[in-house]
Parts: structure tokens; C-alpha cells; sequence
């Protein structure tokens, strides 16, 4: 089972018409959010009850609710043909990969992110990935409903592909790399991120276009994975922001 946990993610999950099967809502609470969820279930079909706290701590034990539980089928996900046609609908395409992103608490961050930068879809590695759970969905601030994900078993055909559709391929690494500062990104674009310690494998390196880093100045030589994919996104969405 499948939980979306919090006021604010469950309303955003209900209004962006997302998988839910059910709403559960604490008996006695009020408040202008849970009236907004009522109407939003109401609107969309959404079964929404009140229930007791027994049965809420039955359904879940997390100790956060904020008295607002919604039951999720299965995470959709999109083809990656879906997900290249799609981006192609936009003046430039923007798809963020995803090379092994391990913690849910940075792939929900990333998610967050990669709403509000304008990405075009997202793909997740199949192996050593984090699941998309109810941490990432809670995390990700209803986010995960809103942006289409695509889970691939081979990154490096997964990129042949992109490039064989138009895209430039620009990787996140320390090695090798250029400021991503100095790079003109007004072209269709996937941007690769990685592993929360080891960063993009070599492989999926050697396979990109080219590698960007972000010049640090203090004595720790990388940034936390969620903040660097949210710093390499606005500067893309920065350059693109005189383009609809």
C-alpha cells in the first residue's frame, strides 16, 4: 500500500490527478487546507472520509500525519518514448537523469525541484536507485504526481537514444568538467546527476556530451546531490527565462 502522508502533499496529490484511491482525514479536524481537500476529492471522484485515530494508526504509524492520509495505487511511469515526445512539445526539452540516486529524502528534493525548474521529464536508473515511496512523495511536496518519471534497466542506451533524438547530454562531475556557469544551455538538453558519494559512474561520463561542476570555494569539495541539481536547473531555466 501506497501512502501519501501530510495536508499539503495530499492536496497537491489530489489536485493533480494522481493515482489516489482514497482519502482519509482525522475525525474533528478543521482547517482551510482540509476543506480543500474535501472539495478537490469531491471534484475528482475521490472517496474522502473521516475516520477515527485508531483507524488512522492502523493505516499507518507514521508520527506526522498532520491527520490527513491518502492511499495511492501504483506510481505511474512513462515510456521513454513518452517521456523524449513529450519534451519535444517544448522550444527547448529539458530531461533530468537520475544515475543512482540512493536516499529518498534527495530523490523526493530533486522531484520538488525539477517541478518548479520546468523539467520535462525525469529518468530514474532501475538498480541502486531509491524507491518512490511515501518519503519521496512527502518529501517532493506533492511534486511526484505532477512530473513524469521513466525508469530505465540501461542508462548508456537510454542516452544513445536522447542523443539520437537532438540531445546534448551535459553530465554533473568534479573530473574533467567546465564551469556550468560558462555553458549556453538554449539547446534540447538531458542533464545527468549522480550518486550521493561516488557522482555519475564512468561509464555514463564517457557517454555524456560534456561535464559541467560548480567551482567551490570552501575546504568540502562537493555539494549535497538535491542542492547542485537545483543550482545547475535554475541556471538553465536563468538562460531560458526570455523563452515560452
Amino acid at each position: 500500500m501506497n501512502l501519501i502522508i501530510g495536508r499539503k502533499p495530499v492536496l497537491e496529490a489530489v489536485n493533480s490527478g494522481g493515482q489516489i484511491d482514497q482519502v482519509y482525514i482525522l475525525y474533528g479536524q478543521k482547517g482551510s487546507i482540509l476543506d480543500a481537500i474535501r472539495i478537490a476529492s469531491k471534484k475528482k471522484g475521490i472517496k474522502c472520509n473521516e475516520i477515527p485515530l485508531e483507524k488512522l494508526k492502523a493505516i499507518t504509524i507514521h508520527p506526522n500525519t498532520q491527520g490527513v492520509v491518502a492511499i495511492k495505487l501504483e506510481q505511474k511511469y512513462y515510456t521513454l518514448n513518452e517521456i523524449i515526445s513529450t519534451a519535444k512539445q517544448s522550444t527547448y526539452p529539458l530531461i533530468l537523469i537520475l544515475d543512482s540516486i540512493q536516499d529518498t529524502h534527495n530523490l523526493g528534493a530533486i522531484l520538488r525541484t525539477a517541478d518548479c525548474s520546468g523539467v520535462d521529464g525525469v529518468i530514474i536508473t532501475k538498480h541502486n536507485s531509491a524507491p518512490v515511496n511515501d518519503t519521496v512523495a512527502k518529501t517532493s511536496a506533492g511534486a511526484a504526481e505532477y512530473v513524469k518519471m521513466c525508469v530505465v534497466n540501461n542508462l548508456s542506451q537510454t542516452m544513445k537514444e536522447l542523443r539520437d533524438n537532438g540531445f546534448w547530454i551535459a553530465g554533473s562531475s568534479l573530473d574533467n568538467s567546465k564551469d556550468y556557469a560558462g555553458v549556453d544551455y538554449k539547446i534540447p538538453l538531458a542533464l545527468v546527476v549522480g550518486n550521493e558519494e561516488k557522482g555519475i559512474r564512468k561509464l555514463t561520463a564517457d557517454n555524456c556530451d560534456f561535464l559541467i561542476n560548480i567551482p567551490m570555494k570552501g575546504k568540502i569539495q562537493s555539494l549535497n546531490v538535491s542542492v547542485a541539481t537545483g543550482i545547475l536547473l535554475f541556471e538553465v531555466l536563468r538562460q531560458r527565462k526570455d523563452i515560452s
